[in-house]
């Protein structure tokens, strides 16, 4: 019979073990089961918690997620609310420091932002991060979104928003729905012809990243060496 966490002696349970060794002493799983509180008949928190982390692909793959396609026995609306709370907060957080310190300098953490922000697990995303005259953050914005096709997807229309913001730099990035990160030859393609279209105009594109499943990411920039 599966156990139980009121079963387990107290120095076990995780939300003991939170409050007494900080909560980097704990799984994926029983961080989850904190939030949840509890599970259902036969089924503790920590087993529910592993089952949604099996069923979307571990932590990353919450994102994107809705209450509804969180709902199961054992966790309902206010339960998956909950859990879309946790996810947005941390997404916030990422973007505040991404935001304070200088983006050109710490690529992985723009990717982990951009990660937090818009990886979905069945559409193609593509956006822009603006950048000020000190390669700072100013703001990100989704541009398109659905089964891209890297033909009609304007400079035009990226520019434009850049112009818009006052944006002296851009950073392009899109994800990969299958989970691999590797660029397209249309990826690196349509990355040389934003570069010297944003030259045209004074706006500088600094990088292109891909976005995979599971925190992986590839820089075009870095693959080009442009």
């Amino acid at each position: 019979m599966p156990w139980l966490i009121r079963e387990l002696p107290e120095s076990e349970r995780p939300r003991e073990r939170l409050l007494e060794q900080g909560s980097g002493a704990l799984s994926d799983a029983e961080l989850i089961a904190v939030l949840l509180r509890n599970g259902t008949r036969g089924v503790s928190a920590v087993q529910l918690a592993r089952e949604l982390l099996d069923e979307k692909g571990g932590l990353a793959g919450l994102l994107g997620t809705t209450p509804q396609m969180l709902r199961r026995p054992g966790v309902g609306l206010a339960k998956a609310a909950g859990l879309i709370a946790a996810l947005e907060i941390a997404r916030r957080l990422a973007r505040k420091e991404t935001m304070d310190r200088d983006a050109l300098s710490r690529p992985a953490e723009v990717a982990r932002y951009l990660h937090l922000r818009y990886q979905t697990r069945d559409q193609e995303v593509m956006g822009a991060v603006f950048l000020d005259t000190r390669n700072r953050m100013q703001g990100d914005r989704e541009l398109y979104r659905g089964t891209l096709d890297r033909a009609v997807v304007e400079p035009r229309e990226v520019l434009k928003e850049c112009l818009l913001r006052g944006a002296a730099g851009v950073i392009l990035f899109h994800t990969h729905p299958s989970g691999d990160p590797t660029p397209s030859p249309e990826d690196t393609d349509f990355t040389l012809k934003m570069a010297e279209a944003a030259k045209a105009v004074g706006i500088k594109l600094h990088d292109h990243i891909v976005l995979g499943g599971s925190g992986r990411w590839v820089s075009i920039r870095d693959q080009l060496a442009w």
